[in-house]
């Protein structure tokens, strides 16, 4: 068997790796490559392979950079089965379609810019019509059901507690008289979540491919990081102040809710206005109400016998962008959640217009803000940013909370790896900043002396064999 590593090595975007055995090719991930605007197109665009000669592919969860161009593999000749979770297959629908949007508009902003140029206009990346095709190939499968994907490998999906429906993907092969077990972490979640369960443990795992997306760290505990933050909302709203908050639509925006309302119930938060305000989240927060079956059992408990953990009588959630604009001429206090998380896009920069330059008001970041972004420009302590193309001056107090990540840190990683059994052979570590990765590597290799830890590079390729 050999893999090629074609995305999310040594970076974190745009997951893709492409496994040969038995005469077949079978494709883990397809995810959207985000980057430089003239590489990313090239890259997500084109293939390193033909489309028409993949078999299946199988997906561990439903972010957008490791399933955003499946469209684009269906639509240029893919028509073999997409594997994954249920909850999976639901999220996924709502993405790629809001994806299919976000591509049509950004094509449509830059063949305007093409024309006042005499350039040729560009074309989306693909439409939401390619993504309702590419979701009619999903064959849901529930978590520790074993499944044949192509001869010789048959696919188990394990809990990974990263986002609903996320996998951990155990692949059992048989090649040339030889069984072995693959396991693809896909992206590991913290553990003890306020709404997802653990990982679970896998065994008998000989080859092990994982992500280190913070291989290098450790987030704050998140006992203390809540506790803090509940009480600057409380400092926040008793100074009539708005507690706006950057939030991605799948994962974040759900916890932050679970979060709030709890606080609400524990009497440490006041009663006030939380508004959702993201059609995509709202889309999202009614997939997680379908899928108990992904969540743990105190909040399936809460959910079966106290109330819905994703609604109250104080919350609102938000689709109509009249109703969003009617936001801005609240003068009482209020919690705004909106997308996107690194506010780069989306309604979260209309809120950020009217509220950053108010010093009673708190801008509350819960996730990770990559370089270059406007969440990452006002984190740094930038006294005045641009939205919109217009500067506004930053005197709303800024705060950052890492311990909503639903990424598992460096001390969460390697609990991980020890609760997995088996005699791991080798083990190739993808999914994080080359720091990241490299870093991860030699706490593996003190980890597991005997197994062969490599940090794969883009388009590298690796034999795997018992």
């Amino acid at each position: 068997m050999r893999i090629h590593f074609l995305g999310a090595t040594r970076t974190t975007t745009g997951s893709m790796y492409l496994l040969e055995l038995n005469g077949q090719k079978l494709l883990l991930e397809c995810g959207l490559f985000q980057g430089k605007r003239g590489e990313s197109i090239e890259r997500n665009r084109n293939f390193p392979f033909d489309p028409k000669a993949v078999d299946a592919v199988i997906l561990s969860h439903a972010h957008i950079d490791h399933c955003g161009n499946l469209p684009n593999l269906c639509r240029q000749g893919f028509r073999g089965n997409i594997y994954c979770t249920f909850a999976t297959r639901d999220l996924a629908s709502i993405m790629l379609e809001d994806s299919a949007e976000i591509q049509r508009a950004d094509a449509e902003f830059v063949s305007k810019k093409h024309a006042k140029r005499g350039l040729p206009p560009v074309e989306p990346l693909y439409s939401a019509v390619d993504a309702e095709k590419a979701v009619r190939q999903f064959v849901a499968i529930n978590y520790d059901r074993p499944m044949p994907a192509t001869d010789g490998v048959t696919v188990t999906f394990c809990d990974a507690g990263h986002i609903l429906g996320s996998a951990q993907v155990v692949l059992d092969i048989r090649e040339g008289g030889r069984r072995f077990r693959y396991l693809f972490s896909g992206d590991v979640g913290r553990g003890n979540d306020e709404i997802l369960r653990d990982p679970a443990p896998v065994e008998g795992v000989d080859f092990l491919q994982i992500e280190s997306t913070y291989g290098g760290r450790d987030h704050t505990a998140k006992p203390e990081a809540v506790e803090s933050m509940a009480a600057l909302v409380r400092e926040t709203l008793a100074r009539n102040g708005k507690v706006i908050i950057p939030s991605f639509s799948v994962g974040r925006t759900q916890q932050i809710v679970f979060v709030l309302h709890q606080l609400t119930l524990e009497g440490q938060m006041p009663r006030v206005p939380i508004f959702v305000d993201s059609p995509l989240s709202v889309n999202a927060t009614e997939v997680f109400r379908l899928h108990p079956e992904c969540f743990n059992e105190a909040t399936y408990r809460f959910l079966r016998d106290v109330a819905n953990p994703f609604g109250m009588e104080n919350l609102t959630y938000i689709r109509e962008v009249a109703h969003s604009m009617k936001l801005n001429d609240m003068k009482e206090p209020a919690i705004i959640i909106s997308a996107s998380g690194m506010a780069e896009a989306g309604r979260i920069r209309h809120h950020l217009k009217n509220h950053i330059g108010h010093p009673n008001n708190l801008i509350l970041f819960i996730g990770y803000c990559a370089e270059n972004t406007l969440g990452a420009q006002i984190l740094s302590g930038a006294k005045e940013v641009n939205i919109f193309g217009e500067p506004h001056a930053v005197r709303a107090r800024i705060h950052s909370v890492d311990a909503f990540s639903g990424h598992a840190d460096r001390t969460e990683l390697r609990r991980y790896v020890q609760g997995l059994a088996g005699d791991i052979k080798k083990i190739a570590v993808i999914h994080g900043e080359e720091q990241q990765s490299l870093a991860f590597a030699e706490t593996l290799r003190s980890l597991k002396p005997k197994a062969a830890v490599v940090v794969p590079r883009h388009q590298e390729t690796l034999e795997v064999g018992v």
